[in-house]
């Protein structure tokens, strides 16, 4: 008798998942950390059939039961993608959503804000980015929507959709801009690191004709500064970017 097709194994199916054009790095990182302690816990090898809620919770509870309410629920919700991208019944129904504590969303202290401008290791790309956001008080995605043919250096200002100043700053961004555009005229003002690969072209108004980078990613800022403020957050979590707002 032939044998029948091989069953979905734990391991390559994770890959699978993760080897996809439609994430970005920052959120292959994000789910990849969960999915490798799951890989380790219940082994490369497990068919995927067998692969059930109970198991998950047993691996996740002893990784991270301790976690602060915003990482198990980053944990969590890595898992319910997973489940769902294969096609797999909800392997994260015995992992309970924490609260999570009111007013981690608020803005970031003054006595802290100055720590997080003293910091050496971030770039001048993430510099000026935070002081934008925090001078400007404009949303996130809209700063990072802005191309450097939008700026009015003189004036400290960028015209909006409609021709108006919708994002203004103040003397720290001022300082830092000149030395971030390096010349360059048109184009997205925030770019990557690198040029993109194959395969990940962006749209044109998402390209830098001068560098041939592509505009940065909110999710990518957001898993920079994350990282980078680590350090100052009492959580240990680090903060959003929507924490750079003012507080009014």
């Amino acid at each position: 008798m032939p044998a029948g097709p091989s069953p979905a194994l734990l391991g390559a199916t994770v890959r699978a998942f993760l080897d996809r054009d439609d994430l970005d790095a920052a959120t292959v990182r994000s789910y990849g950390q969960t999915l490798r302690r799951l890989r380790l816990g219940l082994g490369d090898e497990l068919p995927l059939g067998s692969v059930d809620a109970d198991r998950v919770a047993g691996v996740l509870a002893a990784a991270w039961g301790g976690a602060a309410p915003r990482t198990w629920n980053r944990h969590r919700a890595a898992v319910r993608s997973f489940a769902a991208w294969a096609g797999l019944d909800d392997l994260a129904a015995g992992l309970d959503r924490r609260p999570e504590p009111a007013g981690r969303t608020g803005a970031i202290a003054p006595e802290q804000l100055e720590r997080l401008w003293a910091l050496p290791g971030p770039s001048l790309r993430e510099r000026t980015l935070w002081r934008l956001l925090h001078e400007s008080a404009a949303p996130v995605r809209a700063v990072l929507a802005l191309d450097v043919q939008d700026l009015d250096l003189d004036d400290r200002g960028a015209c909006g959709d409609h021709g108006d100043r919708g994002v203004v700053w103040r003397s720290g961004t001022a300082r830092l801009l000149p030395e971030l555009l390096a010349g360059r005229t048109r184009g997205p003002l925030f770019l990557t690191d690198r040029r993109p690969g194959p395969g990940r072209t962006p749209a044109p108004a998402d390209l830098c004709p001068e560098t041939g980078r592509a505009r940065l990613s909110y999710e990518r800022a957001e898993h920079l500064f994350k990282l980078a403020t680590r350090p100052l957050d009492p959580a240990g979590e680090g903060w959003t970017l929507r924490m750079l707002k003012p507080r009014r």
